[in-house]
C-alpha cells in the first residue's frame, strides 16, 4: 500500500513509519522541517517537505495514495487553539476530496468529544471515505512538559514546595511536584506513543464501511501512582500530583502568559479528565491495553532528566 504519514518523525510518526516500512508498504512522511529529510529517507520512507497549512502541497502529496494517517500537532503559540485545529482539519478535507484517498485514520483525543474546542472529528464527517477516529489517552511524553515543575528549582520551585508540600519538605530538599486541574487520586489512562503507532498501523490496513472509533491506552492508575513511578525513577520518591481547582489552573496559566482562549481550552480539557467522563467512555469501549507500561517509559524519562539536569 501507498501510505501517507503526517506528524513528521514525532513521537508517533517515527515508530509508525518504522512499522509500516518493515511491513513492505510505500510510505511518504510529511514534515515541515527540511532537516528531517535525511532521517526520513534513512528509515526507507519518502520525505514530503511542506506544511499542512498549504492545501495545494497536501493535495499533490496525497495523489495516488491508498491511506492516510492524519494528525494536527497541538500548538501552544496559537491564541485560539480550537480555531487553529479546525483550520488545519479543513485543509486535510480540501486535499482529500480531489486526491481520492479512501482510507483515513485520524488522531483525536480521549476527551475530544467532551470539549467544545478541541474536537475536529466532525470536520471529516461528510467525506465518502473509510474513517477511523483514534482516541489515545494521556501521553507518557506529557511528563516532559512538566519537567521544570518536577525539578522544583529556583524561587518558584521553593514557593510551590512550601505551598503544597510544607516547610519540612522545603527544608529537607524534597522539592518538585506535578500540578493540574486533574491529578491527585483521579484515575487516568496513560498511553505510550509506541502503542498508538501500533494501533494506527493496524487500522490503516482495515477498511470499515462506516466510521469507527478506537480508544488507545497503555496503563490505568491514579495520578499520584503515576507521580510515584516517575519520582522513584528519578530519585524523588516523594513526588506527588497536586489537584488544582479550575480557577487555580486558569489563574496559573494566565500568570504564565498563556493566551486567554488557549488557557480556557486547556482547563476544559483537563476538567473533562477530572470529571471521570473520559474514563467512563474509555471503559465503555473496552479497548485492549497496549504493551508499554509507565515504568518502561520512566526509565527513558530518568535518563533524559539526569542528562539535562
Amino acid at each position: 500500500m501507498k501510505i501517507i504519514v503526517t506528524g513528521s518523525l514525532g513521537n508517533i510518526g517515527k515508530p509508525l513509519t518504522e512499522i509500516l516500512v518493515a511491513q513492505g508498504h510505500q510510505v511518504t512522511v510529511i514534515s515541515s522541517d527540511q532537516k528531517k529529510l535525511a532521517d526520513i529517507e534513512a528509515l526507507g520512507a519518502t520525505a514530503a517537505i511542506g506544511s499542512i497549512a498549504d492545501v495545494k502541497f497536501l493535495t499533490d502529496t496525497f495523489m495516488g495514495a491508498d491511506a492516510l494517517y492524519a494528525m494536527v500537532p497541538l500548538s501552544m503559540t496559537e491564541p485560539d487553539l480550537g480555531d487553529y485545529l479546525r483550520r488545519m482539519a479543513q485543509n486535510y478535507v480540501q486535499a482529500l476530496e480531489p486526491a481520492g484517498i479512501k482510507r483515513v485514520v485520524l488522531l483525536s483525543g480521549w476527551a475530544a468529544d467532551l470539549t467544545r474546542n478541541e474536537n475536529i472529528e466532525h470536520v471529516f464527517g461528510h467525506l465518502k471515505i473509510s474513517l477511523t477516529i483514534l482516541r489515545p489517552t494521556v501521553f507518557y511524553n506529557n511528563f516532559y512538559q512538566s519537567i521544570d515543575l518536577i525539578r522544583g528549582k529556583g524561587l518558584m520551585g521553593m514557593f510551590l514546595t512550601l505551598r503544597y508540600s510544607g516547610l519540612w519538605a522545603l527544608l529537607s530538599g524534597k522539592t518538585g511536584l506535578l500540578l493540574g486541574n486533574y491529578g491527585g487520586e483521579d484515575r487516568i489512562v496513560f498511553v505510550s506513543p509506541k502503542d498508538i503507532a501500533y494501533a494506527v498501523s493496524e487500522e490503516l490496513l482495515l477498511h470499515p464501511e462506516t466510521k469507527t472509533i478506537r480508544y488507545v491506552g497503555s496503563e490505568e492508575m491514579t495520578c499520584n501512582e503515576a507521580a510515584k513511578i516517575i519520582g522513584t525513577a528519578i530519585g524523588k520518591p516523594w513526588l506527588k500530583w497536586v489537584l488544582l481547582s479550575d480557577k487555580e489552573m486558569l489563574r496559573g496559566l494566565k500568570m504564565a502568559k498563556v493566551p486567554e482562549k488557549l488557557a480556557n481550552t486547556l482547563v476544559e480539557m483537563q476538567a473533562a479528565m477530572h470529571s471521570g467522563k473520559a474514563l467512563e467512555n474509555f471503559h465503555r469501549n473496552n479497548p485492549k491495553m497496549g504493551k508499554v507500561k509507565l515504568a518502561d517509559f520512566a526509565k527513558e524519562f530518568a535518563r533524559d532528566y539526569h542528562k539535562n539536569s
